[in-house]
């Protein structure tokens, strides 16, 4: 019964939601993306947003500050949201590079109180990276405004980083910017709820005002999009992952297409730690001998996570899936191909705190030629990697079960002070 039940929910998560008629192109790193949000910016007729996790104070921000100004100052719209506490340490400079520049800047659960440490909502945060210009132009992926070979915890970098976006035009632009417009509007209300509740009721239309205010609040859902597959190129679809309608529609997508693999799974993550349905389905396909690769960081920022990745590694060897750890830079990208011809780009890890916790974006492409760019993006990584091939080098015995188990244990806590439900 308990399974039944667990079928049926899983039935009810919404589905990625494509349509057809789409030019998208590959971004490797900031030194594509940034010139080509910048061009997009100083092009731009009638309004810019953007969201992103980090916004740094270093030549890369500096840049786009400059870009977003000067559109404000033709009379563009510009509207701004940064997640406070990746922006934390960037926030005061922020503030002031756009004070009286007509850029509107709002923040996605401020950080500004000592209170707010101890507020359980806090841990979910704001990780998605988007940009939408005149709802023509849109740019998702996973890279911060933060130059390729800055880190915020170990300073300048010998190597770039590893990261990825996609530059979207076509009707894939309108989700993400009604996405952006969204979580920008929540964190705006956020700062300024009191205001907006007394205009709302001296508001002669309080009803029509109310609707208003909350199609700006509303995620794109599932009957925005067509939904046939059968589509001309380039297909995609734009999914998120928010804490209203679509908890898991990031990782229904990841899944499906790992059930349905035929021939190829290639998975790149930095922070690595799936739930079980997921696991599920990278085990089930090596098991039809399906080939199925993961690449994860081999240079680690975040000792914790790198722990959780490695408490997999034996049951995932065991299992015939091969892992790779990346070692010439920083890895930060979060990307997969199956069969040559899915393809996903986006914020989210495979983690708890991105399939469960936080604001994310991806974009999924069902094309052989996007795919195709990003499996050789792939594979030129793997060329600078590490493949880790016996499980005996990674922990056997009683030690691993008791790391596997203190890493479940803390996710399993983690999760319920974040108040998140359901299995894992």
């Amino acid at each position: 019964m308990a399974d039944l039940g667990h079928q049926l929910s899983w039935h009810a998560v919404p589905r990625p939601q494509f349509s057809g008629g789409n030019e998208v192109r590959l971004l490797r790193g900031g030194d594509e993306l940034f010139p080509a949000q910048e061009t997009a910016i100083a092009q731009a007729r009638h309004e810019v947003w953007l969201a992103t996790y980090i916004f740094y104070h270093d030549a890369a921000g500096a840049s786009l500050v400059a870009a977003l100004r000067a559109a404000a100052a033709r009379g563009v719209r510009v509207r701004v949201v940064v997640d406070g506490f990746g922006s934390k340490a960037s926030l005061d400079w922020l503030t002031q590079q756009l004070a009286g520049s007509g850029v509107a800047l709002a923040v996605f659960r401020p950080m500004d109180r000592w209170w707010r440490w101890l507020q359980p909502g806090q841990l979910r945060r704001l990780h998605q990276k988007l940009c939408v210009v005149d709802g023509e132009q849109a740019f998702v992926g996973g890279i911060n405004i933060i130059g390729d070979r800055v880190d915020l915890n170990h300073g300048e970098l010998d190597a770039p980083r590893l990261d990825f976006a996609l530059g979207l035009r076509g009707p894939v632009v309108e989700p993400v910017q009604q996405a952006a417009r969204a979580v920008w509007t929540r964190a705006w209300l956020g700062r300024d709820f009191g205001e907006e509740l007394l205009a709302l009721v001296r508001s002669p239309e309080p009803l029509q005002r109310m609707r208003r205010l909350f199609r700006r609040l509303r995620m794109p859902g599932r009957d925005e999009a067509d939904t046939g597959h059968a589509l001309p190129p380039v297909c995609a679809a734009f999914v998120l992952r928010d804490n209203l309608r679509q908890r898991r529609t990031i990782e229904r997508a990841y899944i499906e297409a790992i059930r349905g693999a035929q021939h190829s799974v290639d998975l790149v993550t930095p922070y690595f730690y799936p739930g079980r349905a997921f696991r599920r389905a990278l085990l089930g396909a090596a098991r039809r001998g399906v080939r199925v690769r993961l690449l994860l960081q081999g240079k680690v920022d975040y000792r914790i996570a790198a722990m959780a990745a490695h408490a997999l590694y034996a049951e995932l060897l065991n299992r015939g899936i091969g892992i790779y750890e990346y070692t010439q830079a920083f890895l930060h990208a979060k990307v997969a191909v199956v069969d040559g011809r899915w393809a996903t780009v986006g914020s989210s890890n495979i983690d708890p705190l991105s399939l469960l916790l936080n604001l994310e974006s991806n974009v999924v492409v069902e094309d052989e030629s996007v795919a195709g760019e990003v499996a050789a993006a792939f594979e030129t990584a793997l060329a600078g990697s590490v493949c880790i091939a016996d499980e005996r080098a990674v922990g056997t015995g009683l030690r691993a079960v008791l790391r596997r188990g203190l890493v479940a244990w803390a996710a399993y806590v983690y999760l319920r002070v974040a108040g998140a439900t359901g299995r894992y």
